[in-house]
């Protein structure tokens, strides 16, 4: 390989098909007598556009469409020079540090040029390359397997940041996000999953039906069944939440009913029954009055509300036992309609922050599947800013990555990107800080199901592609068909 041309953090290199170079892949370029080098990672590989190429395949062209029989006389054997030039590549890299002091230190620079005569490039092996970057810690996470060796992670990588998993469907988003989290809980750390259709309520499943390693730790929680809450032990200002934001309900209503809750809260008698009668009999509006008494139908028709305390969920529960020895609790959304999965996350993401807020729990990562669904618009930056400070550390997965604000993707740390091929979908990804573009879009419209393009701060901003390790996990949520094979 040699070194053809350097444009701002892009450099050419030639290359030959014998040296077996793909996208991806990382190179060193080595200049000895500067002690220097610069590490590279290809993004394209083109044939080279070596002049008289073109007119010699022309020339090998057989005539009229015909093979001409005959025998091909080479008499200064020149033609297995030419085949090899007609099958040049040029490598196209984006630079990705500089190493100085003789390979001991890494330098996100790219202004150094290194000589084209003295230069010496070769293949980098991501073990190496994350010795460099010092990609290790006291807490691995196995994320898989590169081409030849394994992809270790540190879990403080996802401690405090914000991060998105996605792709085309199908391609392992799922998977991969089960994958942190039972790693996430080997660790100890808490975690909150918002199940849309009922993928993780299997995690404590080998793939065979039995109990694994996480049966005891994982805890699932379907609304209206066994996750109902006491209306007297619920905060005033989650309920107002609820009200406001699921269902929507005006100022000046909000307003009436603090009201009345500060007034069945005094006489001591704050149910569901005795709501419903001092809204009836209360002396206000009567628009007031009918917006109240909507939103109160709506909470009663959840099933989610009771005033039997021993009907009462599991959530601080399994919240403060997760805390303890590490576990994940899954809100299973997956029959519950549109709005009432908004007043449950509502009731869940308030009783986080008031239970980090009390120190009763250190911190909680949030699992959030095809959040749009259930997340009001103005509640993103609200997770990803104010809650990060309370202790919410967020990892957003989805199919649609459109459905994520702009906002969002300028705040991710990091990012697991699957297949797309969608230009506007790789335009939308592309939009993150940590990324480059056309990384994004030459790389990731390659790989194939189950490989993942990690970037961000878990690999230190170097973006590695990985196949992601197979788990023995019960698969739940499969997609109902009628052509399956069973009669």
């Amino acid at each position: 390989m040699r070194l053809y041309k350097k444009e701002g953090n892009v450099v050419e290199i030639l290359s030959f098909p014998i040296e077996n170079v793909e996208k991806g892949d990382y190179l060193l370029i080595e200049d000895g007598e500067a002690g220097k080098g610069l590490i590279v990672q290809v993004i394209d590989v083109q044939f080279a556009n070596v002049p008289g190429v073109l007119e010699e395949l022309l020339r090998s062209l057989p005539d009229g469409g015909e093979f001409i029989t005959g025998e091909d006389i080479d008499p200064l054997e020149i033609a297995p020079h030419i085949t090899y030039l007609q099958d040049a590549r040029l490598l196209i890299c984006k630079i990705r540090a500089t190493v100085e002091d003789n390979g001991e230190k890494l330098s996100p620079s790219s202004s150094w040029l290194p000589s084209r005569s003295r230069s010496v490039i070769r293949k980098l092996p991501i073990s190496t390359l994350l010795k460099l970057a010092k990609v290790e810690g006291r807490f691995p996470i196995i994320i898989g397997s590169t081409k030849e060796s394994l992809l270790t992670i540190d879990a403080s990588a996802l401690d405090g940041k914000l991060s998105i998993i996605t792709g085309k469907k199908g391609t392992g988003k799922s998977h991969l996000s089960k994958l942190l989290i039972t790693s996430l809980i080997n660790h100890g750390a808490t975690v909150v999953v918002f199940d849309m259709n009922g993928e993780y309520v299997g995690l404590g499943l080998t793939s065979d039906g039995k109990w694994n390693a996480y049966h005891n730790k994982v805890h699932a929680l379907t609304p209206g069944q066994n996750f109902k809450v006491a209306l007297k032990n619920v905060n005033l200002n989650i309920i107002l939440d609820i009200l406001i934001h699921a269902l929507h309900l005006p100022g000046t209503s909000a307003r009436e009913f603090r009201r009345i809750w500060h007034f069945l809260k005094e006489k001591g008698n704050l149910t569901l029954q005795e709501l419903g009668e001092a809204i009836r009999n209360w002396h206000c509006n009567q628009n007031v009055k009918d917006a109240l008494y909507s939103r109160y139908y709506a909470m009663i028709n959840t099933g989610f509300f009771t005033d039997n305390p021993s009907d009462a969920g599991l959530l601080d529960e399994s919240l403060l036992k997760a805390r303890e020895e590490g576990g994940a609790i899954v809100i299973n959304l997956r029959n519950t309609s549109a709005i009432d999965k908004q007043v449950v996350v509502e009731y869940v993401l308030g009783k986080l922050v008031e239970l980090l807020t009390s120190w009763r729990l250190k911190a909680v990562f949030l699992f959030a599947e095809e959040a749009h669904l259930y997340l009001r618009e103005t509640y993103w930056d609200d997770i990803v800013t104010r809650m990060r400070h309370f202790g919410i550390f967020t990892t957003f997965i989805t199919n649609q990555p459109d459905s994520i604000k702009e906002s969002i993707y300028r705040q991710a740390d990091n990012i697991f990107l699957f297949n797309f091929t969608n230009e506007s979908d790789l335009e939308v990804v592309s939009r993150a800080v940590r990324v480059d573009s056309d990384t994004v879009k030459s790389i990731a419209r390659d790989l194939p199901p189950q490989y993942c393009l990690v970037l961000g701060t878990a690999v230190k901003d170097f973006p590695i592609v990985v196949r992601v390790r197979a788990l023995d996990l019960k698969t739940m949520g499969e997609t109902r068909l009628f052509f399956s094979g069973n009669n």
